[in-house]
């Protein structure tokens, strides 16, 4: 669960396998400041959103575009070419929204729990999923290679 959130925080697989492997390390640094007030599951989401949020805070200062870490896949398949599509899209929503976006479409959370897990209240969390829905819908709408 946490190396398929850090893949649609990055966009990169290579770059998603060391932003799982830093939330561990967090994890284990980390394991006595658990209190146990919430999941397990949910401070883990929570260290793995604060990885990815960091490390693309770094990308940002170190590239000259957002796009630049997004990787090509070449010979994909369809229904890979769709995957690479609607990634790509993701990584052009800033990065709460996106978080939003992955915790409850592709990870399945409840707007409560996801709302929990990014530390805002279910409100902001329905406002970026409906900013993020209406920016993602301009994105796809405007792509001319629709797989």
């Amino acid at each position: 669960m946490i190396h398929s959130l850090t893949y649609r925080m990055s966009g990169s697989l290579s770059d998603s396998e060391d932003l799982a492997q830093d939330t561990f390390i967090q994890v284990y640094r980390n394991l006595g400041s658990y209190r146990g007030s919430a999941k397990f599951s949910t401070w883990l989401y929570r260290i793995a959103l604060n990885v990815c949020i960091r490390w693309r805070q770094r990308e940002k200062r170190r590239t000259s575009t957002d796009r630049d870490w997004a990787e090509a896949d070449i010979h994909g398949t369809p229904s890979d070419a769709r995957s690479d599509w609607i990634q790509e899209a993701l990584v052009q929503l800033p990065p709460k929204q996106r978080a939003a976006v992955i915790l409850t479409a592709f990870n399945g959370l409840t707007h409560s729990e996801a709302a929990q897990l990014l530390g805002c209240p279910e409100r902001t969390l329905s406002w970026r999923l409906f900013a993020a829905r209406r920016r993602l819908a301009k994105l796809l709408g405007k792509s001319n290679k629709l797989p």
